[in-house]
C-alpha cells in the first residue's frame, strides 16, 4: 500500500474520544448524502466525514454547474429526489441550429443533432446535496475531516475524531480511496486491484462557463450547441437558466490540454464562433477536475479503463458485509451520472437495512 496523503497528520491529532454510530459514511457527494438521508430516515445513527469545506463533491456550483450538469429521461431516481426536495427542474435548451467548427471554417447546421432531450436543475445540480444536507440532524455531517485509516474494526481515523461504526460506506471514487486512505489489509487484493484502476469521473476534464448578459445565439436561431475540432472547447452548449437567465454557454476542456493562456484561447474561441456579441463575457469559469484534491488522486490522471465503472466486485460489501462501496464509478448502470450515484446509494442502503433486519 502507498503512503497516502495523509501520513503528514498521523501522530498529530489526540484521539481520546471514540464515537459510535452504526454508519459512518466517508464522502458528501450526492451517493453518500444519499444513503446518509435514507438510513437516518430509517432510524439509524449516521456521521458523514468530508474532507472538503463543502458538501456535493462533483456537483458544484450555483447558478452554474461546474460539474454534472444533466440528468436524462428514463433516470427516475434523480427525478424523484428533485420532486421529493421540491426542486424546480426544466429542458435543456435545444432549439435552433447547430455549429460545426473545424480547419474548413465555420459551418452552420440546420436543427441540433448535438444535444438529446435531457434535463436540467434550477440554480444548479448542487441544491440536491444543499436540500440533502438541510435535512441531516444536527452533528451529523462533519466537514473538513479527511479519514486517513480504515481498521479491520471499522474504527476509523479522521482529522480530528476517531469513529466506531457497525458499517462503513466508502462514497468515493474508488481509486482516490485506495490511494488516500489505510485501508484494511484483509481486503480481497482483486478488490483493491480493481479499485486502483477504476477511473475517476470527470477526472480529466476541464469544464468552461462563459457567463453573458443574454443568451444572444438564441435570437440568431442558434441552439448554443457545437462542435470543434479547433477547440480549446471540443463541444459547446447552451448553460442558461430557465427561461435563458442568467445566460450562459459551457464547454469542456481537456486537462491535458491546459496552459497559461487557455482563457484568452478560449475567449478567442467564443467570438470566432458566435460572433462579436462573445467578446465581453461577464466571466469566464474554469473548473480543472484533474487538480481535485479530493476528487482525483496523484498517478492515476488519465485511467482508460472504464468498462472498470459497475464492476460486479462492487455490487457485494467486502468484511462480512460490512464496508460498502458507494460512488457513481461504482454503479452498472448510468455510471458517470447522478442517477448513478443514486443507484449506488439505494444498492448500499438495501444491504445495510438487510443486514440489520437479519440481525435484529
Amino acid at each position: 500500500m502507498n503512503e497516502s496523503r495523509y501520513d503528514s497528520i498521523r501522530g498529530s491529532v489526540n484521539y481520546s474520544e471514540v464515537r459510535c454510530v452504526e454508519v459512518a459514511v466517508i464522502g458528501a457527494g450526492i451517493s453518500g448524502l444519499a444513503v446518509a438521508d435514507q438510513l437516518i430516515r430509517a432510524g439509524l445513527s449516521v456521521c458523514v466525514l468530508e474532507a472538503r469545506a463543502r458538501v456535493g463533491g462533483r456537483l458544484l456550483g450555483s447558478p452554474f454547474d461546474l460539474g454534472a450538469s444533466w440528468f436524462w429521461p428514463g433516470e427516475h431516481r434523480v427525478m424523484a429526489l428533485t420532486q421529493r426536495l421540491a426542486i424546480e427542474t426544466f429542458e435543456q435548451y435545444r432549439i435552433g441550429d447547430a455549429l460545426i467548427d473545424d480547419i474548413a471554417g465555420l459551418q452552420r447546421y440546420p436543427g441540433n443533432p448535438i444535444d438529446v432531450p435531457s434535463y436540467r436543475i434550477a440554480g444548479g445540480t448542487s441544491a440536491l446535496a444543499a436540500a440533502l444536507t438541510a435535512d441531516l440532524p444536527s452533528g451529523t455531517l462533519h466537514l473538513k475531516q479527511p479519514v486517513h485509516e480504515i481498521t479491520s474494526e471499522l474504527h476509523i481515523a479522521a482529522r480530528e475524531h476517531r469513529w466506531q461504526a457497525h458499517h462503513v460506506v466508502i462514497a468515493l471514487p474508488p481509486s482516490l480511496a485506495v490511494n488516500a486512505i489505510k485501508l484494511p489489509p484483509e481486503l480481497p487484493e482483486e478488490l483493491t486491484d480493481v479499485a486502483a484502476r477504476t477511473p475517476v469521473w470527470m477526472g480529466d476534464s476541464v469544464k468552461v462557463v462563459a457567463h453573458f448578459k443574454e443568451p444572444f445565439w438564441r435570437r440568431d436561431g442558434l441552439a448554443g450547441a457545437a462542435i470543434s475540432r479547433r477547440g480549446p472547447l471540443a463541444e459547446l452548449h447552451d448553460m442558461s437558466g430557465p427561461g435563458g437567465e442568467p445566460a450562459a454557454l459551457f464547454g469542456f476542456v481537456r486537462a491535458a490540454s491546459m496552459h497559461d493562456d487557455i482563457e484568452f484561447e478560449i475567449r478567442e474561441q467564443l467570438i470566432r464562433m458566435f460572433g462579436t456579441r462573445a467578446s465581453e463575457p461577464i466571466d469566464v469559469l474554469i473548473q480543472d477536475w484533474s487538480r481535485e484534491q479530493w476528487t482525483v488522486p496523484p498517478g492515476t490522471y488519465g485511467l482508460p479503463d472504464y468498462a472498470k465503472f459497475g464492476h460486479s466486485i462492487y455490487q457485494q460489501p467486502a468484511l462480512a458485509g460490512r464496508l460498502h462501496w458507494s460512488s457513481t464509478e461504482t454503479a452498472p448502470t448510468y455510471a458517470g451520472h447522478i442517477e448513478g450515484a443514486l443507484a449506488a446509494a439505494e444498492r448500499t442502503v438495501t444491504s445495510i437495512l438487510g443486514s440489520c433486519v437479519v440481525k435484529n
